[in-house]
């Protein structure tokens, strides 16, 4: 089998059927449950925080860890990935939240999710090849940049119940408002922060934001006791009990089943579904595939680079894709593979999917038990704890050295990227990085494709040639952005010459546009009575040339196979002029 055949492959629940097809025993089943167990602690405060973040209430991120991360854990290709709801994700999933409510958020969820299974069906899995890491990491850096200004509300307790749209507005309105910051969640959120950067340091294998967690949430109910002002879980959210009264904090419900377009709307009344509707959020259902096939193929590499395993591709995306349909049909909103998470089940000791199974039962466990104690977390601590994200998915201390070492048009593509994402949308700024890049590499590339005079280089052309008469090397891709440099510069050097040579085993490819430049030089050669010998073709230009029917012509155009061949007719022409006559 190819080592590329990861790429290409596309079956469903194949991480699961390639594990069990090894062999799964009592021993690995002890493994995953452990590490199931492991990831599925680390998982519920996080899964609240994200859709706190992402504009919905936090039971809602429960439902995402439990329906998406069964399902993707069972169909896809990834073998250790751990799916959820993801940081990457807020910068996206928050203004369509703010303006199309809950409804409008799992609409766009299901259409990314189709999405996301045509790529697969296309076998599109193989471009993540093809997305520079400049884009990547200028991208995730924004996106880092982004949680933490909307993480800055209620990391300093200010007194607004959301944030503008646009940038500049949130900038302008948390710099207004800063003035009114309480003290008691910048002490929760402040602690919560150390707490987790202080106990990384320990190199213990309890993740550092659970203690965090802990910590922050006892300050806080001291706090609270004390009298002070500290917005909490159960201070924020609300929801309908069975008998229709009015309880605080997480609702200890299991998700159900319902159309996404029955869910609250933006002003709490539920959306009713329209074409429309669904057209107008395509292209943010567009973002939300794109950015879920990028996060988890690039997680799925990480991992793969870890264990030493090859993941499906095509498979991840699929499985990537039927969990981003079924889950919005129980409340859950967009998932895709959590690197964090993901690199802790494989540390955990995790050998299937079925480790990324048990997490999601760890969570439902949790929700039906433990939301009464979750009601208790406050705002702030949930705040530090996504600027701890933020700054473990930002991946500063790579960008910072890509900005010190990597050459100028990657450092140019990395902050276009990194501006776009904060200022205006992931999208444009995947799209114009993508395109920057690209049109960088083309300059690159058609910069190192010459022309050079090699007439008097005797390693090559072994006896002087005849007067009028040059040797050109050409070396390079002959493509759009290269041919019509090179072959003007030749029509220069033809300028007084009785024939050229071009010499073109260097020349690996020949297009569309080097093919016009070639025939716009035959014609000039032509007007001006000067003969083109060209040797050495390689395979992919002498397709091309017979592709395009091109033919010599006498005394104008002829071809040759090899450079001494060429010559040897040439010097033969000019000692025996009256034998070719």
């Amino acid at each position: 089998m190819s080592h590329r055949a990861h790429l290409f492959s596309l079956r469903i629940c194949h991480a699961l059927r390639e594990s069990l097809a090894e062999g799964y025993n009592r021993r690995k089943l002890m493994k995953d449950l452990l590490a199931g167990v492991t990831v599925g602690i680390i998982a519920i405060p996080l899964a609240m925080a994200l859709a706190i973040a992402s504009g919905v209430p936090p039971q809602y991120g429960l439902y995402t860890a439990i329906i998406a991360g069964f399902v993707i854990a069972l169909t896809g290709g990834s073998r250790f990935s751990i799916s959820g709801p993801t940081a990457a994700f807020v910068v996206i999933l928050y203004p369509i939240a703010l303006k199309y409510g809950l409804s409008g958020l799992l609409l766009a969820s299901v259409l990314a999710g189709v999405m996301l299974v045509a790529m697969a069906l296309f076998r599109l899995g193989r471009l993540i090849e093809y997305i520079p890491e400049s884009v990547t990491l200028g991208f995730t850096s924004g996106i880092a940049i982004v949680i933490v200004i909307l993480q800055l509300k209620d990391f300093f307790g200010l007194p607004l119940d959301a944030l503008p749209e646009h940038f500049a507005d949130k900038i302008w309105l948390l710099v207004q408002t800063m003035p009114q910051a309480g003290w008691a969640s910048v002490l929760v959120a402040s602690t919560t922060l150390l707490v987790m950067i202080g106990w990384r340091r320990l190199k213990t294998p309890v993740p550092p934001h659970l203690p965090a967690l802990l910590v922050g949430t006892l300050l806080g109910m001291l706090l609270l006791h004390l009298g002070a002002d500290l917005a909490t879980v159960s201070s924020r959210f609300s929801y309908l009990t069975s008998d229709g009264s009015l309880a605080a904090g997480v609702p200890p419900y299991l998700p159900y089943f319902d159309w996404p377009w029955n869910r609250p709307g933006p002003d709490g009344v539920a959306l009713s579904f329209s074409w429309q509707l669904a057209k107008d959020l395509l292209a943010a259902a567009f973002a939300i595939a794109m950015l879920g096939a990028i996060e988890s193929l690039l997680c799925a590499v990480v991992l793969d680079n870890a264990s030493g395993r090859r993941h499906s591709a095509n498979s991840e995306l699929l499985g990537q894709g039927l969990g981003n349909i079924i889950t919005p049909f129980f409340g859950g909103i967009t998932a895709t593979a959590a690197l964090a998470r993901s690199s802790a089940n494989f540390n955990a000791g995790a050998q299937s999917p079925v480790a990324g199974m048990v997490h999601a039962l760890v969570v439902l466990l949790a929700l039906l038990l433990l939301t009464p104690l979750l009601a208790y977390i406050p705002m702030a601590a949930l705040a530090a704890l996504l600027v701890m994200v933020a700054w473990g998915m930002s991946e500063a201390p790579k960008a910072v050295h890509l900005l010190k070492t990597a050459p100028r048009s990657d450092v140019l593509v990395f902050l276009v990227c990194l501006l776009l994402t904060v200022i205006l949308d992931m999208v444009i700024a995947i799209t114009a990085g993508i395109l920057l890049a690209t049109l960088l590499f083309m300059k690159d590339i058609a910069a190192m494709t010459k022309v050079t005079d090699i007439s008097k280089n005797r390693k090559q052309v072994e006896k002087p040639l005849p007067a009028g008469w040059k040797v050109l090397k050409i070396s390079g891709p002959l493509f759009f952005a290269a041919a019509d440099r090179i072959f003007a510069e030749i029509g220069l050097l033809s300028a007084q010459q009785r024939g050229l040579l071009l010499y073109m085993d260097g020349v690996p490819l020949l297009d569309a546009g080097g093919l016009a430049a070639l025939e716009k030089l035959r014609a000039q050669c032509r007007k001006q009575q000067v003969e083109l010998l060209i040797a050495d073709l390689q395979f992919q230009p002498l397709k091309t040339l017979a592709k395009a029917g091109v033919q010599p012509e006498p005394g104008i155009l002829t071809f040759y196979p090899t450079l001494r061949e060429a010559l040897e007719q040439l010097y033969a022409r000019e000692t025996a002029p009256a034998a070719l006559s």
